[in-house]
């Protein structure tokens, strides 16, 4: 029989490795993230086609749910429009199995200089992971208040 301290020394060190094995998830389900906002930013079809799941769904920040395909209408190469600078942070990822959960605040500036207006938003996502790769099957979009003066 092994010995208790044994054990917990085995234990302990198991749990470490598992974390160390997130890590990468993580990274990628950043990665991911942020190649959809930029994606959406710059009107790339093909991107958004390519890392969002057939049973894609989103909650606008209007607070509509949009299915996969009504997602991409908003993308058409014809509707496409000049860009605001995109900065994506904060992710907090979450690696449930097969699954993952992903926040992050996306800000968005218009114009420049003295004309120049920004506004936040903070995003969930929900990935899965299914035939080697994570795809996005999931968005939800809530506006951040700008700070009172």
């Amino acid at each position: 029989m092994m010995p208790r301290f044994v054990l917990k020394c085995l234990l302990v060190a198991s749990a470490g490795m598992s974390s160390a094995f997130a890590a990468p998830a993580d990274a990628e389900l950043v990665a991911l993230v942020k190649r959809h906002a930029e994606a959406q930013a710059t009107f790339d079809l093909a991107a958004l086609k390519a890392i969002t799941a057939d049973n894609y769904a989103e909650v606008s920040p209007v607070g509509e749910v949009d299915s996969r395909e009504k997602m991409l209408s908003f993308y058409a190469p014809e509707l496409k429009r000049p860009a605001p600078q995109l900065q994506v942070d904060e992710p907090q990822v979450r690696v449930l199995g097969h699954s993952a959960v992903i926040y992050t605040r996306l800000t968005f500036t218009m114009g420049s200089g003295d004309t120049a207006r920004t506004f936040a938003m903070r995003a969930g996502y929900v990935a899965q992971f299914k035939d080697g790769k994570w795809l996005l099957v999931s968005a939800q979009y809530t506006g951040i208040r700008p700070p009172k003066n």
